[in-house]
């Protein structure tokens, strides 16, 4: 028996056939184009019919769906509460597209799906707890404990990017000013990156970039190993925003596991995950134990993980 995993993101929807294996047999993806409720359910209900042509998989033989979406849910109607990049609210998608697909179809948060696919890949005895922190244009936080989701009663909890790092500081789209995402998030790097570069003219960056719109978040690490003085001060104060807010998701919840996701995650293990290991250890409540602390690793799944994470659900 398969599942079929449809992530729906703000510019594409994505779906793959997993097995029980939790391995993706086939996926297939196709551009958002909003125009209603209903062409968003026949557009994911023809999706699902793709990926299992696609898998050669007859429709007899997927026994669920489960859908990842950006913003809060009420997973047990499997209605979408609302959306941010979507003009979506209180939405039944899961009786909408059970409509085409007479199966149980599950619903959840993008953030908390990719989180569920990545605490999948340990194996139910390996692990009980585990924090997906995905650096993107944002930072987005997924959290799983005892084996599962955890958002809160209202559906919105694990807004982890949104904790106060700087008080006073930087004002971030959720309002609040000196959110964690606007630190440590790769959008932040970027702007971390242009502010030296300009502070900088004699930097190296600029041989890697002709200007500062050409900034990535590699840049800095880039510049910092070709011995750039003021790009290593970039990834010095990154790292140790980054740390600051995974010392206080670390203190709080304790988890197993915090794994990173997103392209700054796949930066040389000595550039970046040893120095945020160290400077985490050192301000975490318990950093005296010798024998147990919360493991730092990167994520595996990459832009799989909501797609296999949908397919737990």
């Amino acid at each position: 028996m398969y599942t079929i995993g449809i992530d729906v993101g703000g510019t594409n929807l994505k779906a793959g056939v997993v097995n029980e294996r939790l391995e993706i047999v086939a996926k297939k993806s196709i551009p958002l184009v909003w125009e209603s409720q209903e062409k968003l359910a026949k557009d994911l209900a023809d999706l699902a019919a793709a990926a299992a042509e696609a898998a050669g998989v007859a429709r007899e033989e997927i026994g669920s769906i489960g859908i990842g979406v950006p913003g809060p849910v009420d997973a047990a109607q499997s209605i979408i509460r609302h959306t941010v990049n979507i003009p979506i609210t209180n939405m039944p998608i899961g009786k909408m597209v059970g409509a085409y697909w007479p199966v149980p179809v599950r619903l959840g948060n993008d953030a908390d799906c990719a989180a569920l696919g990545e605490f999948a890949r340990f194996g139910s005895t390996d692990i009980e707890s585990l924090i997906l922190v995905t650096l993107g244009t944002g930072i987005g936080t997924g959290i799983i404990m005892n084996g599962k989701i955890w958002s809160g009663h209202n559906s919105c909890g694990g807004e982890g990017g949104h904790m106060v790092i700087v008080h006073g500081g930087e004002l971030c789209t959720c309002g609040r000013h000196g959110c964690w995402e606007r630190y440590a998030s790769a959008g932040a790097l970027v702007r971390q990156t242009q502010r030296a570069m300009e502070a900088h003219p004699e930097s190296g960056m600029w041989k890697l970039c002709a200007s500062t719109k050409e900034v990535s978040g590699r840049t800095a690490f880039e510049a910092m190993r070709a011995g750039d003085a003021a790009a290593k001060e970039v990834v010095d104060a990154y790292i140790d925003y980054l740390a600051d807010g995974l010392t206080n998701l670390i203190n709080l919840l304790q988890p197993d596991v915090v794994c990173l996701g997103g392209g700054v995650s796949h930066e040389r293990e000595e550039d970046l995950l040893l120095p945020l290991r160290q400077c985490v250890r050192e301000r975490s409540i318990d950093r005296d134990l010798v024998d147990r602390h919360t493991d730092i690793l990167t994520a595996k799944l990459g832009n799989d993980a909501g797609i296999i994470g949908a397919a737990v659900l």
